[in-house]
Protein backbone atom coordinates (compact mmCIF):
# COMPACT_ATOMS: atom_id res chain seq x y z
CA UNK A 1 0.00 0.00 0.00
CA UNK A 2 1.34 3.48 -0.86
CA UNK A 3 2.08 5.83 2.02
CA UNK A 4 -0.50 8.40 0.82
CA UNK A 5 -3.28 5.78 0.66
CA UNK A 6 -2.44 4.45 4.11
CA UNK A 7 -2.42 7.95 5.61
CA UNK A 8 -5.84 8.74 4.12
CA UNK A 9 -7.33 5.51 5.48
CA UNK A 10 -5.90 6.01 8.95
CA UNK A 11 -7.17 9.61 9.00
CA UNK A 12 -10.60 8.50 7.87
CA UNK A 13 -10.70 5.82 10.54
CA UNK A 14 -9.82 8.38 13.24
CA UNK A 15 -12.59 10.74 12.10
CA UNK A 16 -15.13 7.92 11.96
CA UNK A 17 -14.13 6.75 15.42
CA UNK A 18 -14.69 10.24 16.84
CA UNK A 19 -18.16 10.37 15.27
CA UNK A 20 -19.02 6.96 16.72
CA UNK A 21 -17.90 7.98 20.19
CA UNK A 22 -20.14 11.05 19.95
CA UNK A 23 -23.12 8.88 19.04
CA UNK A 24 -22.39 6.42 21.84
CA UNK A 25 -22.17 9.15 24.44
CA UNK A 26 -25.52 10.49 23.28
CA UNK A 27 -27.17 7.07 23.77
CA UNK A 28 -27.94 6.56 20.06
CA UNK A 29 -26.41 3.11 20.24
CA UNK A 30 -27.31 1.33 23.42
CA UNK A 31 -25.67 -1.98 22.56
CA UNK A 32 -22.02 -1.92 21.48
CA UNK A 33 -22.23 -5.61 20.57
CA UNK A 34 -24.81 -4.87 17.88
CA UNK A 35 -22.47 -2.25 16.44
CA UNK A 36 -19.60 -4.73 16.41
CA UNK A 37 -21.69 -7.34 14.59
CA UNK A 38 -22.61 -5.01 11.72
CA UNK A 39 -20.64 -6.67 8.92
CA UNK A 40 -20.77 -3.64 6.59
CA UNK A 41 -19.31 -1.38 9.27
CA UNK A 42 -16.73 -4.00 10.26
CA UNK A 43 -15.70 -4.34 6.63
CA UNK A 44 -15.30 -0.59 6.25
CA UNK A 45 -13.25 -0.21 9.44
CA UNK A 46 -10.92 -3.06 8.52
CA UNK A 47 -10.40 -1.72 5.02
CA UNK A 48 -9.69 1.79 6.31
CA UNK A 49 -7.04 0.50 8.68
CA UNK A 50 -5.33 -2.21 6.70
CA UNK A 51 -6.69 -2.48 3.17
CA UNK A 52 -7.80 -6.08 3.82
CA UNK A 53 -11.28 -7.37 3.06
CA UNK A 54 -13.39 -8.47 6.02
CA UNK A 55 -15.41 -11.69 5.78
CA UNK A 56 -18.24 -12.52 8.14
CA UNK A 57 -18.16 -16.18 7.02
CA UNK A 58 -17.44 -18.73 9.79
CA UNK A 59 -13.93 -20.21 9.84
CA UNK A 60 -13.35 -23.39 7.86
CA UNK A 61 -13.64 -26.68 9.67
CA UNK A 62 -10.47 -28.14 11.14
CA UNK A 63 -8.59 -30.50 8.79
CA UNK A 64 -9.10 -34.23 9.06
CA UNK A 65 -7.31 -36.17 11.77
CA UNK A 66 -3.74 -36.92 10.59
CA UNK A 67 -3.02 -40.56 9.88
CA UNK A 68 -0.47 -40.93 12.67
CA UNK A 69 -3.21 -40.18 15.19
CA UNK A 70 -5.17 -43.23 16.33
CA UNK A 71 -8.77 -43.41 15.21
CA UNK A 72 -11.67 -45.46 16.45
CA UNK A 73 -12.51 -48.64 14.54
CA UNK A 74 -15.55 -48.34 12.30
CA UNK A 75 -17.09 -51.75 12.97
CA UNK A 76 -17.13 -54.66 15.36
CA UNK A 77 -15.82 -58.03 14.28
CA UNK A 78 -18.35 -60.86 14.41
CA UNK A 79 -17.77 -64.10 16.30
CA UNK A 80 -14.97 -63.13 18.72
CA UNK A 81 -13.27 -66.52 18.68
CA UNK A 82 -9.57 -67.36 18.62
CA UNK A 83 -8.29 -69.34 15.63
CA UNK A 84 -7.48 -73.01 16.00
CA UNK A 85 -4.42 -74.60 14.41
CA UNK A 86 -3.02 -78.09 14.37
CA UNK A 87 -0.08 -79.99 12.93
CA UNK A 88 -2.25 -80.70 9.88
CA UNK A 89 -1.92 -77.04 8.90
CA UNK A 90 1.82 -77.37 8.28
CA UNK A 91 1.13 -77.89 4.56
CA UNK A 92 -0.19 -74.31 4.41
CA UNK A 93 3.23 -72.89 5.24
CA UNK A 94 6.11 -73.10 2.79
CA UNK A 95 9.29 -71.57 4.17
CA UNK A 96 12.41 -70.08 2.59
CA UNK A 97 14.98 -70.36 5.38
CA UNK A 98 18.02 -68.24 4.51
CA UNK A 99 19.88 -68.64 7.83
CA UNK A 100 19.17 -72.38 7.86
CA UNK A 101 17.71 -72.47 11.36
CA UNK A 102 16.06 -75.65 12.55
CA UNK A 103 12.43 -74.60 13.03
CA UNK A 104 9.34 -76.57 14.02
CA UNK A 105 6.39 -75.10 12.15
CA UNK A 106 3.90 -77.52 13.73
CA UNK A 107 4.96 -76.51 17.25
CA UNK A 108 4.69 -72.82 16.31
CA UNK A 109 1.17 -73.32 14.99
CA UNK A 110 0.11 -75.01 18.20
CA UNK A 111 1.61 -72.32 20.44
CA UNK A 112 -1.24 -69.99 21.53
CA UNK A 113 -1.20 -66.42 20.26
CA UNK A 114 -2.47 -64.22 23.09
CA UNK A 115 -3.74 -60.86 21.88
CA UNK A 116 -6.94 -58.97 21.12
CA UNK A 117 -6.63 -56.54 18.24
CA UNK A 118 -10.16 -55.21 18.81
CA UNK A 119 -9.38 -53.26 21.97
CA UNK A 120 -10.36 -49.59 21.89
CA UNK A 121 -6.76 -48.39 22.20
CA UNK A 122 -4.52 -48.68 19.12
CA UNK A 123 -3.43 -52.29 18.59
CA UNK A 124 -1.85 -52.13 15.12
CA UNK A 125 0.97 -49.87 13.92
CA UNK A 126 1.75 -49.59 10.20
CA UNK A 127 5.05 -48.04 9.10
CA UNK A 128 7.23 -48.05 5.98
CA UNK A 129 11.00 -48.33 6.29
CA UNK A 130 11.29 -48.03 2.49
CA UNK A 131 8.52 -45.48 2.12
CA UNK A 132 9.31 -44.36 -1.44
CA UNK A 133 9.02 -47.79 -3.06
CA UNK A 134 6.44 -47.81 -5.84
CA UNK A 135 5.01 -49.96 -8.63
CA UNK A 136 4.83 -50.07 -12.42
CA UNK A 137 4.04 -46.49 -13.41
CA UNK A 138 0.58 -46.93 -14.90
CA UNK A 139 -0.76 -43.80 -13.16
CA UNK A 140 1.68 -41.16 -14.36
CA UNK A 141 3.43 -40.36 -11.07
CA UNK A 142 6.73 -38.49 -10.95
CA UNK A 143 9.56 -40.94 -10.11
CA UNK A 144 12.44 -39.93 -7.86
CA UNK A 145 14.35 -43.07 -8.96
CA UNK A 146 13.23 -46.10 -10.97
CA UNK A 147 10.16 -47.60 -9.27
CA UNK A 148 10.36 -45.08 -6.46
CA UNK A 149 8.53 -41.81 -5.78
CA UNK A 150 8.20 -39.23 -3.03
CA UNK A 151 4.52 -38.81 -3.92
CA UNK A 152 2.49 -40.41 -1.12
CA UNK A 153 -0.42 -41.01 -3.47
CA UNK A 154 1.62 -43.63 -5.33
CA UNK A 155 4.30 -44.97 -2.98
CA UNK A 156 3.96 -47.35 -0.04
CA UNK A 157 2.08 -44.77 2.01
CA UNK A 158 -0.90 -45.26 -0.30
CA UNK A 159 -0.84 -49.01 0.35
CA UNK A 160 -0.50 -48.50 4.10
CA UNK A 161 -3.36 -46.00 4.09
CA UNK A 162 -5.63 -48.46 2.33
CA UNK A 163 -4.65 -51.28 4.67
CA UNK A 164 -5.28 -49.06 7.70
CA UNK A 165 -8.74 -48.09 6.44
CA UNK A 166 -9.61 -51.70 5.69
CA UNK A 167 -8.58 -52.75 9.20
CA UNK A 168 -10.66 -49.96 10.75
CA UNK A 169 -13.66 -51.16 8.78
CA UNK A 170 -13.08 -54.57 10.33
CA UNK A 171 -13.08 -53.25 13.88
CA UNK A 172 -9.36 -52.79 14.49
CA UNK A 173 -7.81 -49.55 15.80
CA UNK A 174 -4.77 -48.57 13.73
CA UNK A 175 -2.00 -46.00 13.68
CA UNK A 176 -0.47 -45.43 10.25
CA UNK A 177 2.80 -43.53 10.29
CA UNK A 178 3.59 -41.82 6.97
CA UNK A 179 7.15 -40.71 7.74
CA UNK A 180 9.56 -41.03 4.82
CA UNK A 181 12.42 -43.09 6.28
CA UNK A 182 14.46 -43.82 3.15
CA UNK A 183 15.15 -40.27 2.01
CA UNK A 184 17.59 -38.59 1.85
CA UNK A 185 19.52 -41.65 3.08
CA UNK A 186 18.34 -45.06 1.88
CA UNK A 187 20.99 -46.83 3.96
CA UNK A 188 19.69 -45.14 7.11
CA UNK A 189 16.10 -46.28 6.57
CA UNK A 190 15.95 -48.96 9.27
CA UNK A 191 17.67 -46.90 11.98
CA UNK A 192 15.20 -44.11 11.25
CA UNK A 193 12.13 -46.39 11.25
CA UNK A 194 13.38 -47.93 14.49
CA UNK A 195 13.04 -44.54 16.17
CA UNK A 196 9.51 -44.25 14.82
CA UNK A 197 8.45 -47.65 16.15
CA UNK A 198 10.02 -47.00 19.55
CA UNK A 199 8.15 -43.71 19.82
CA UNK A 200 4.75 -45.30 19.19
CA UNK A 201 5.35 -48.34 21.38
CA UNK A 202 6.27 -46.04 24.25
CA UNK A 203 3.20 -43.87 23.71
CA UNK A 204 0.78 -46.73 23.03
CA UNK A 205 1.73 -49.90 24.95
CA UNK A 206 -1.53 -51.40 23.64
CA UNK A 207 0.09 -51.97 20.23
CA UNK A 208 0.40 -55.72 19.60
CA UNK A 209 1.13 -55.86 15.87
CA UNK A 210 3.76 -53.77 14.07
CA UNK A 211 3.67 -54.05 10.28
CA UNK A 212 6.49 -52.71 8.10
CA UNK A 213 4.88 -52.62 4.64
CA UNK A 214 7.20 -52.84 1.60
CA UNK A 215 7.12 -54.05 -1.97
CA UNK A 216 9.62 -56.52 -3.45
CA UNK A 217 11.53 -56.20 -6.73
CA UNK A 218 13.30 -58.61 -9.06
CA UNK A 219 13.86 -58.89 -12.79
CA UNK A 220 12.44 -61.41 -15.23
CA UNK A 221 14.47 -63.21 -17.92
CA UNK A 222 14.21 -60.15 -20.19
CA UNK A 223 15.63 -57.79 -17.58
CA UNK A 224 12.29 -56.15 -16.82
CA UNK A 225 10.76 -55.80 -13.37
CA UNK A 226 8.75 -58.97 -12.83
CA UNK A 227 5.07 -59.04 -12.01
CA UNK A 228 3.94 -61.55 -9.38
CA UNK A 229 0.17 -61.71 -9.02
CA UNK A 230 -2.58 -64.23 -8.39
CA UNK A 231 -6.26 -64.13 -9.35
CA UNK A 232 -8.55 -64.04 -6.29
CA UNK A 233 -12.32 -63.91 -6.85
CA UNK A 234 -11.74 -63.04 -10.50
CA UNK A 235 -9.45 -60.10 -9.72
CA UNK A 236 -5.67 -59.71 -9.93
CA UNK A 237 -3.94 -59.36 -6.59
CA UNK A 238 -0.30 -58.87 -5.74
CA UNK A 239 1.14 -61.79 -3.83
CA UNK A 240 2.20 -61.27 -0.24
CA UNK A 241 5.53 -62.32 1.21
CA UNK A 242 5.78 -62.39 5.00
CA UNK A 243 9.36 -61.81 6.18
CA UNK A 244 10.57 -62.74 9.67
CA UNK A 245 13.94 -61.58 10.99
CA UNK A 246 16.26 -63.57 13.25
CA UNK A 247 19.24 -63.16 15.53
CA UNK A 248 21.71 -64.65 13.05
CA UNK A 249 24.37 -62.02 13.71
CA UNK A 250 23.65 -61.56 17.42
CA UNK A 251 21.63 -58.43 16.70
CA UNK A 252 19.87 -58.39 20.05
CA UNK A 253 16.83 -60.32 18.82
CA UNK A 254 16.88 -63.51 20.96
CA UNK A 255 13.07 -63.90 20.89
CA UNK A 256 12.77 -63.96 17.11
CA UNK A 257 10.85 -67.25 17.20
CA UNK A 258 7.90 -65.43 18.81
CA UNK A 259 7.62 -63.20 15.74
CA UNK A 260 8.00 -66.21 13.47
CA UNK A 261 5.29 -68.09 15.36
CA UNK A 262 2.88 -65.23 14.75
CA UNK A 263 3.90 -65.03 11.08
CA UNK A 264 3.31 -68.76 10.63
CA UNK A 265 -0.24 -68.37 11.96
CA UNK A 266 -1.01 -65.36 9.78
CA UNK A 267 0.33 -67.15 6.70
CA UNK A 268 -1.85 -70.15 7.49
CA UNK A 269 -4.98 -68.02 7.88
CA UNK A 270 -4.31 -66.19 4.61
CA UNK A 271 -3.71 -69.40 2.71
CA UNK A 272 -6.88 -70.92 4.13
CA UNK A 273 -8.92 -67.94 3.01
CA UNK A 274 -7.15 -67.17 -0.29
CA UNK A 275 -5.07 -70.09 -1.62
CA UNK A 276 -2.06 -68.85 -3.57
CA UNK A 277 -2.07 -65.35 -2.09
CA UNK A 278 1.17 -65.88 -0.16
CA UNK A 279 4.64 -66.58 -1.45
CA UNK A 280 6.96 -68.61 0.73
CA UNK A 281 7.27 -67.25 4.26
CA UNK A 282 10.84 -65.97 4.26
CA UNK A 283 13.22 -66.15 7.21
CA UNK A 284 16.13 -63.73 6.95
CA UNK A 285 19.35 -63.16 8.87
CA UNK A 286 18.61 -59.49 9.56
CA UNK A 287 16.41 -58.45 12.48
CA UNK A 288 14.46 -55.65 10.68
CA UNK A 289 13.73 -53.99 14.05
CA UNK A 290 11.46 -56.91 14.95
CA UNK A 291 13.20 -57.21 18.30
CA UNK A 292 11.08 -54.24 19.41
CA UNK A 293 7.86 -56.27 19.54
CA UNK A 294 6.96 -59.98 19.53
CA UNK A 295 4.23 -59.04 17.06
CA UNK A 296 6.45 -57.34 14.48
CA UNK A 297 6.48 -58.41 10.85
CA UNK A 298 7.75 -57.17 7.49
CA UNK A 299 5.38 -57.77 4.58
CA UNK A 300 6.28 -57.38 0.91
CA UNK A 301 3.10 -56.42 -0.94
CA UNK A 302 3.76 -57.44 -4.50
CA UNK A 303 6.71 -56.53 -6.70
CA UNK A 304 7.77 -53.45 -8.64
CA UNK A 305 6.34 -54.97 -11.82
CA UNK A 306 2.83 -55.10 -10.33
CA UNK A 307 0.39 -52.23 -10.62
CA UNK A 308 -0.61 -50.25 -7.57
CA UNK A 309 -4.16 -51.50 -8.06
CA UNK A 310 -2.88 -55.08 -7.69
CA UNK A 311 -1.27 -54.07 -4.41
CA UNK A 312 -4.31 -52.22 -3.10
CA UNK A 313 -6.42 -55.34 -3.57
CA UNK A 314 -3.77 -57.42 -1.79
CA UNK A 315 -3.99 -54.99 1.14
CA UNK A 316 -7.71 -55.71 1.40
CA UNK A 317 -7.10 -59.46 1.49
CA UNK A 318 -4.34 -58.97 4.06
CA UNK A 319 -6.81 -57.03 6.21
CA UNK A 320 -9.19 -60.02 6.04
CA UNK A 321 -6.45 -62.30 7.32
CA UNK A 322 -5.43 -60.00 10.16
CA UNK A 323 -9.07 -59.58 11.17
CA UNK A 324 -9.52 -63.36 11.21
CA UNK A 325 -6.58 -63.56 13.62
CA UNK A 326 -7.71 -60.56 15.67
CA UNK A 327 -8.55 -62.66 18.73
CA UNK A 328 -5.36 -64.70 18.63
CA UNK A 329 -5.29 -68.49 18.68
CA UNK A 330 -5.77 -71.30 21.15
Amino acid sequence: MKLEQKSLRIGGAVILLAVMLRFLSSGLFTNATELHMDSDLASFLLYMGTGRVYSAEPPAEAPNTPEDTPTEPEATLPQPEPQEFSANDVSMVSVTNHPGYDIDVAAMLETPLIWDLTESSPTVLIIHSHTCESYENTEGYTPSDPYRTMDERYNMVSIGSHLAEQLRQRGISVIHDTTIHDYPSYDDAYPQSRKTVQKYLEEYPSISLVLDIHRDAYEDSSGNQARNTVTINGKASSKLMLVAGTNAYNQGHPNWEENLSMAVKLQTVLQRMYPGLCRNLTIRSSAFNQDLSPGALLIEVGTAGDTRQDALYAAELLADGIAALAYGSK
